[in-house]
């Protein structure tokens, strides 16, 4: 794959015009007031592991409409303590999957969450959580980019963001974690819901988005040809009349709109061979963030982003902060 987006002069500084709704701040207000009616009352079961050093529990908390959805939260056996908390949001497809694919972030010490993604979870990575909604608006293309894409009130990405919402007040509800110490992570789509909660949760203070999905539609969704942006060009050469309320529910979802407001520090980071997710909409979301940022750029890489070394670089980050 050779490069195909901007030159890495032009990514730095290009910050798009945002098509923000005039209702934009007032509908999440209300969303969120609108979740947080149902109480917190998370529930945390051990799970018996063959793990000599971790702790593993089966979590279930409330999020869109009081359902239940499910997560693993990973804890150090060595102490009984406070922790500082690593919660991750899972890419486009996958699950929570199983505690042992979830090993790094507890054995570099750190109490660890992972969430579910309602109706993922089957394609490549395991999930536990059904996608409990009847009334949709309107026909889908195949994948989840337009269930529910008419109307900003129906679309799936305003349940699973309230879910991810939902998930840092629950974890910060463990009497282990020190609650002033959480830092949000995610890949692709999970990155795409670390920029979400950043800018609709001002508590946060730190947020890692990796290759990040849900930035700039209208570029992402006519620059590539790959999925899962394709969906919503597959449903557009159907319903032709129906571009303008496509893109004015996406507009609700975008994550340049989201890191206008967020204030946390943050580490992004992206590939300039990305076909997925391609840098240009990355930055698009980086050059808008507004709290203290860097980003780390693979010029080599696709989707894999900067892989295990940016792992390596993002542990060592918060453990030189934290510990």
């Amino acid at each position: 794959m050779a490069f195909f987006d901007f030159p890495i002069d032009e990514l730095r500084v290009y910050k798009p015009g945002r098509d923000e709704p005039a209702d934009f701040d007032s509908f999440w207000a209300e969303t969120l007031l609108q979740v947080r009616a149902f109480p917190m009352n998370p529930v945390f079961i051990r799970k018996d592991e063959p793990l000599e050093f971790i702790d593993v529990y089966d979590v279930s908390f409330p999020g869109y409409a009081g359902q239940a959805i499910k997560g693993w939260l990973f804890l150090p056996k060595s102490e009984k303590k406070k922790f500082p908390c690593v919660i991750e949001y899972v890419g486009y497809g996958g699950g929570r999957g199983k505690p042992f694919e979830r090993l790094a972030w507890p054995n570099a010490g750190f109490a660890y969450f992972i969430m579910d993604n309602r109706g993922q979870g089957s394609s490549w990575s395991e999930g536990d959580t059904p996608d409990i909604e009847t009334d949709l608006g309107n026909s889908q293309y195949p994948g989840f980019m337009t269930r529910g894409i008419l109307d900003p009130s129906t679309y799936y990405y305003k349940r699973l963001f309230c879910d991810a919402i939902r998930a840092v007040e629950a974890i910060k509800s463990h009497p282990l974690i020190d609650s002033s110490r959480v830092a949000i992570t995610g890949t692709s789509q999970g990155g795409g819901l670390t920029i979400a909660v950043a800018g609709l949760v001002p508590e946060i203070e730190l947020a890692m988005p990796d290759v990040p999905f849900l930035c700039n539609f209208p570029r992402s969704i006519t620059l590539i040809n790959s999925q899962p942006y394709h969906e919503v060009v597959k449903y557009l050469r159907v319903h032709r009349d129906k571009e303008d309320k496509v893109l004015k529910t996406l507009s609700y979802f975008d994550g340049m709109n989201f890191a206008a407001r967020a204030k946390a520090q943050a580490i992004f980071s992206t590939a300039l061979m990305d076909e997925t997710c391609p840098p240009s909409t990355v930055f698009s979301a980086y050059n808008y963030w507004q709290g203290k940022k860097e980003i780390k750029v693979y010029p080599y890489n696709e989707h894999d982003g900067g892989g295990i070394h940016h792992l390596y670089y993002k542990i060592n980050l918060l453990r030189s902060l934290w510990f």
